[in-house]
């Protein structure tokens, strides 16, 4: 409607790049791979996957789709000069590359920062502790982000639907993130690969439903309790999938009285 079909054809195939880049990087793994999203702002690849894959892979690929554009970057300097492909060409696809590439990188889920936030912080912490901190980082620098773009470019159409969108997905997060860690506790239990132990003291009065809370992706958990007692995460896992066992307290495990 406006006539700027070159700056939206820029964009398409910005965001395009930028979104196969994550799914060939996946696809490298064999993630399981859901759909493609492209949207006048951007783009989301969703994947079927609930955080047991080791974190090095989802770092590996939350950064593959920023890395594309830098050859990107590099192919249109290449270009520069020749017939199809002008001073202004050049200055608007850098200006989009760019712009594109920094947005990506804010620690805001669902963004490829966010995700690299995550991804780092569930490598040396639980899970679940992780999953809250990302969100309470994100949801920081979203709140920052939409006073800054309030107060210095209010008018802004296109940073207003990226700050309602990353608002409405903000909220869709924290409405289901006793679902999210459900299914990584229930694909934790099904699917087994190789993992370092770690011990973690806990009290014996600790439920069930608490003590799955410290379930590490990168390392097999075993429950220490008064310094010789111990619980493995299968039994844990075991307990809690019984909705009669959520609730007791891992004393009541250890004596098997249910």
């Amino acid at each position: 409607m406006t006539g700027f079909f070159k700056e939206i054809l820029m964009l398409l195939l910005i965001v395009s790049v930028h979104e196969l880049g994550h799914i060939l990087m996946a696809r490298r793994f064999n993630w399981r791979i859901r759909k493609i999203m492209l949207m006048p702002f951007g783009g989301i690849a969703e994947m079927d996957e609930y955080g047991n894959r080791p974190a090095k892979e989802e770092i590996l690929v939350a950064v593959s789709g920023p890395l594309q554009h830098l050859w990107m970057i590099g192919l249109s300097f290449l270009l520069l000069g020749s017939a199809f492909w002008t001073e202004a060409d050049h200055q608007l696809f850098l200006f989009h590359n760019i712009a594109i590439l920094l947005f990506n990188l804010l620690p805001v889920l669902p963004l490829d920062g966010g995700k690299l936030l995550f991804s780092l912080q569930s490598y040396v912490l639980p899970f679940h502790k992780a999953y809250q901190s990302t969100f309470i980082l994100s949801f920081v620098c979203l709140t920052a982000l939409s006073f800054l773009s309030l107060f210095m470019l209010p008018f802004h159409l296109n940073l207003i639907m990226v700050t309602t969108f990353l608002w409405v997905h903000q909220y869709l997060e924290w409405k289901q993130r006793h679902y999210h860690f459900l299914r990584f506790l229930l694909e934790r239990k099904h699917i087994k690969r190789e993992r370092k132990d770690y011990q973690v003291d806990v009290s014996p009065a600790l439920t069930v439903a608490e003590a799955v809370k410290n379930v590490h992706r990168e390392k097999e958990l075993t429950l220490l309790i008064n310094k010789k007692q111990v619980i493995h995460e299968k039994v844990l896992l075991d307990a809690f999938f019984d909705r009669y066992k959520q609730t007791q307290p891992l004393s009541r495990l250890l004596q098997g009285d249910w």
